[in-house]
């Protein structure tokens, strides 16, 4: 079916209007960074969906990868992130984010952070694929809180910055094949017309789409679908990073157990207490994501248990506690003691590889429009993320983005005005529909048949489920964020169905069982999706 361009219907005479110069979307690292690289002379809206701090950066554990030792070189952390990215990493784009890490981070410091320090030296910790110790941490592990801190703060501190929160961005209003701000909705005006001379997208990830997900509830991918709707290329997005330790207590909300306590000698065991990752890598605990996360989904199905173990038991307590406060204090209250109790682990959707496809500079293929952070496919990650390296791409991005979209609104003319663009209002539906019903089945289906392990059947199944759902549910034009919600969360999963179907081949974070090994003599290239191009899309 075709997607609809807009979700709701709207007149310019019959919504209010808002003029901004820049408009970025998206409130977690990516956006604050982008917002304060715009010129003060212009004005700064910021829309974030929920409150400043319910972002992926938020919750981010484990910390920035950055070159500090010396017995390491920008070269050793480039080789890293290429060898983790499955041959899909652009190298100039990985060489440019590394060597500008120093920098960035030291710019944050003259901010404010508090990174952790061993004496005057900056405390370095190492996660899975790292070959020496590069990431640098905030709070022992809670380093996206103590960026968003000091981000924030900066921000506020901006008179030319505004920031609108609990505002949904319903799509990108687009005029003569230029994207020239958004259409928004809050619960104290309804809906408002921004109008923007240059927008910023940074909205992040899309976990919420699967039932086991790191990700917090604001993650259902709107950046991506209100891109797609409105004409940009997207890229990548059958590669999700699942991530290997996430806390499984039934009923209980799912909580990131950081990577960085494999760093810190945590072993994997199952239910027998038998370590295991070295039957699947020689680099045992500190392999790759994609790697770790395989391992133990096999090994819950060997054994025949819903999830394995992380054991910090037998490492130092006094270190445990001081290095990991934050999951100490999760698992407590569940009565675990890390430095005692092994803590009961699976694997949860984490961070998305794919995205809109951008420039070096953070332009992507919609004239006006720029985004930064997650839900982008900057060329950095390629098919699999290394870890620590998602906070060090939003910071270089976002800086990037701000600085062009800032240099391109600066050159607009002064006159600019609001466009005649305008939706009609559909024919009305009498059935009434549970959305969190098909939320529930959604976020199931895309767990079971679109998740760590893939292969045509489920690929196939899950294809035919969201072309069912889509068919009457992208049809409706709803009234509020539930159902513009899963209507972005039906789009983005059917296009990562869709790519993981296409990719006849296992290569990072996407794993085909039908099609086991890598491909590079036919699948060394990029699945790329655009709207106008829905009966066919290609490859590059």
């Amino acid at each position: 079916m075709q997607t609809p361009r807009y979700l709701v219907p709207f007149h310019p005479k019959r919504v209010p209007h808002f003029f901004t110069d820049v408009l970025v979307i998206g409130g977690g690292v990516a956006g604050l960074r982008a917002a304060l690289a715009v010129d003060p002379r212009l004005s700064v809206v910021i829309i974030t969906k929920d409150g400043v701090q319910q972002s992926n950066s938020y919750y981010a554990q484990g910390g920035i990868a950055g070159v500090f030792d010396v017995a390491d070189c920008f070269e050793n952390h480039v080789e890293d992130t290429i060898a983790a990215g499955g041959g899909l990493c652009r190298r100039e784009v990985v060489e440019q984010v590394i060597g500008e890490a120093p920098q960035r981070i030291r710019e944050l410091i003259d901010w404010g952070v508090q990174f952790d320090h061993h004496g005057d030296r900056l405390a370095l910790g190492r996660e899975g694929g790292h070959s020496h110790d590069r990431i640098v941490h905030a709070l022992g592990d809670a380093t996206g809180k103590e960026l968003t801190r000091v981000m924030v703060a900066r921000v506020q501190e901006q008179p030319h910055v505004d920031v609108w929160e609990h505002t949904f961005i319903i799509d990108l209003l687009t005029h003569e094949g230029a994207c020239r701000g958004a259409l928004v909705w809050n619960a104290q005006h309804g809906k408002t017309m921004i109008w923007a001379k240059q927008t910023i997208l940074a909205s992040g990830g899309a976990g919420q789409i699967y039932r086991e997900t790191t990700n917090p509830e604001v993650a259902t991918g709107d950046g991506m679908a209100i891109a797609y709707r409105a004409g940009a290329e997207l890229c990548d997005l059958e590669f999700v990073q699942f991530h290997p330790t996430v806390l499984y207590i039934a009923g209980s909300s799912r909580h990131l157990i950081s990577e960085a306590t494999r760093g810190e000698g945590a072993w994997l065991v199952d239910r027998h207490g038998q370590r295991f990752m070295a039957d699947y890598d020689p680099r045992g605990e500190l392999a790759p994501r994609d790697v770790v996360s395989l391992a133990i989904v096999s090994q819950m199905e060997k054994t025949r248990h819903p999830n394995v173990y992380l054991d910090l038991t037998h490492v130092d307590p006094v270190l445990v506690r001081r290095r990991f406060p934050g999951i100490a204090e999760v698992c407590a209250e569940f009565g675990l003691d890390v430095t005692r109790d092994r803590i009961p682990v699976r694997p949860g959707a984490h961070y998305m590889m794919g995205g809109l496809t951008v420039d070096g500079e953070g332009r992507t293929t919609l004239p006006g429009l720029w985004a930064a952070g997650e839900v982008t496919a900057t060329g950095l990650h390629g098919a699999n993320r290394l870890a620590s390296n998602s906070l060090l791409e939003a910071l270089v991005y976002g800086l990037r983005a701000g600085q062009g979209a800032a240099r391109a609104a600066a050159r607009v003319n002064d006159t600019f005005r609001a466009p005649p663009v305008e939706n009609s209002q559909a024919d009305p539906h009498t059935e009434p529909l549970n959305l969190a019903d098909i939320r529930n089945s959604l976020k199931s289906l895309t767990w079971r048949d679109v998740g760590v392990r893939r292969d045509a059947a489920g690929l196939t199944d899950a294809a035919e489920n969201l072309d069912h759902w889509r068919r009457y549910v992208l049809t409706r034009q709803f009234a509020d964020p539930s159902g513009w919600e899963l209507q972005n969360m039906l789009l983005v999963a059917h296009l990562m169905t869709d790519a993981a179907r296409r990719r006849e081949e296992t290569r990072g974070a996407h794993v085909r069982t039908d099609f086991p090994q890598t491909n590079d003599e036919h699948w060394k290239r990029h699945l790329v999706f655009r709207r106008e191009e829905e009966v066919e899309n290609v490859t590059r």
